[in-house]
């Protein structure tokens, strides 16, 4: 059973909200956080990366930093000003991308249902990145960035939904990147909560940070709270749940610094001893799963494992349900054993670039001499997301790229 609690929403003015809303914080550096909060006081970059205004070179894990935030929550909770909602309230979230659209219902989880996995997860966590948003939850006292959840779809809310989002909304900008965000505040929250109750399950889509988190800052403000109840915000945290089929993942691509002492003609050799290669492949990438686009000495090629091509187990001689994904099988049978990077997550010589940047920034960073060969993968399907999180697996490092993605400073809880 899925539990999603009405909140009282922080929000910024509707007169300055797209002053206020900004990209999530973990999809910027520090230069590109400066240069997009600009001379825009406002913006929520200023609490999410607080270090934007600090000297350069400031650790950004520093305590400097952290209460730099909580000043500029302060002041722009003060002088915006930030409006309190005077009841709990759930709200609808639309994101419209080109001819992409999903709505999704912002509300509150429970951190014992995160904790028991009953919302189920498919990445690793990184303790530093923990640490981070742990401190800046508790410093602030309030969760500044959403987590986007999914579930299979259910008709009956899917129909609620839709009859809310035909009233006026709370919201409705256009964003610098073109995606439109519209927010409705839902009126009766209650018929839309009592349908989630039938909801088996709830899946972390983007977000495993944000949401352990919020798990670790709810250990530490209660072990704080002699007269803790369990019904105080901390535990719960902010998401956004869509359904899962109007979710949308684009491809998470690979670039390799080097080909392993190869020559070009030797690593296309090496690479062809396992793959079917052809010349010619669409730069726009692969068409669908089981095929593969590289871009070596300016030209793509296409890849299609050959026959009899080894797809490893799971330890235990089961089947590993992460094992036969794209960028899986791109790692077992070529990114180890032809270029030698036996582990994404610490090999600098690897590097990763999200879908929406297109196949022409892979071109660019070879041509540029930033890395010697690209790979184009096919998106992960979000049936793949379900299968894994269900079988209590972990998908290979940026196996998914959600877009478009819910802005910063729109609803905010306080904890």
């Amino acid at each position: 059973m899925a539990v999603i609690y009405p909140f009282r929403a922080l929000r910024p003015p509707v007169e300055k909200v797209e002053q206020v809303a900004s990209v999530p914080y973990d999809v910027v550096n520090t230069q590109e956080a400066r240069s997009l909060a600009g001379e825009n006081p406002l913006s929520f970059l200023h609490v999410t990366r607080p270090e934007i205004d600090l000297p350069e070179g400031t650790d950004i894990y520093s305590d400097a930093v952290y209460e730099k935030a909580g000043e500029n929550f302060q002041k722009l909770t003060r002088e915006c000003p930030l409006e309190r909602e005077t009841e709990p309230s759930l709200y609808l979230y639309r994101l419209k991308m080109n001819d992409h659209v999903q709505t999704g219902v912002a509300a509150c989880c429970s951190v014992d249902e995160y904790d028991g996995d009953l919302i189920r997860k498919h990445e690793r966590t990184r303790p530093d990145k923990e640490d981070d948003r742990t401190r800046h939850m508790i410093t602030l006292r309030a969760q500044t960035g959403i987590v986007f959840l999914t579930y299979r779809a259910d008709r009956r809310i899917d129909a609620l939904v839709e009859a809310e989002t035909k009233n006026a909304p709370l919201y409705d900008f256009t964003a610098p990147d073109g995606v439109r965000h519209t927010v409705w505040r839902a009126p009766a929250p209650e018929q839309i909560a009592r349908a989630f109750r039938e909801v088996p399950l709830l899946y972390i889509a983007d977000g495993h940070h944000r949401a352990a988190s919020a798990s670790r800052a709810r250990a530490a403000l209660r072990e704080r709270n002699a007269q803790h109840t369990g019904e105080e915000e901390y535990n719960r945290f902010i998401c956004v749940v869509f359904p899962d089929d109007q979710v949308q993942i684009l491809p998470y691509n690979r670039v390799v610094k080097d080909l392993n002492g190869r020559a070009p003609e030797d690593f296309l050799a090496a690479v062809g001893a396992r793959f079917e290669v052809t010349e010619g492949a669409n730069p726009q990438g692969p068409g669908k799963s089981g095929h593969w686009h590289m871009y070596l000495g300016g030209r793509w090629h296409g890849l299609t494992l050959k026959e009899g091509a080894p797809v490893n187990r799971g330890d235990d001689g089961d089947d590993d349900p992460t094992r036969t994904l794209d960028v899986s099988l791109l790692q077992d049978n070529l990114l180890d054993p032809v270029l030698g990077i036996k582990d994404q997550r610490t090999d600098k010589r690897i590097d990763f670039v999200g879908g929406i940047r297109g196949a022409r920034e892979l071109e660019k960073i070879v041509d540029e001499g930033r890395a010697s060969v690209a790979f184009a993968i096919h998106a992960t399907s979000v049936a793949d997301l379900l299968r894994v999180s269900d079988a209590g697996a972990v998908m290979p490092p940026k196996s998914t790229w959600f877009e478009p993605k819910l802005r910063d400073g729109l609803l905010i809880h306080e904890i």
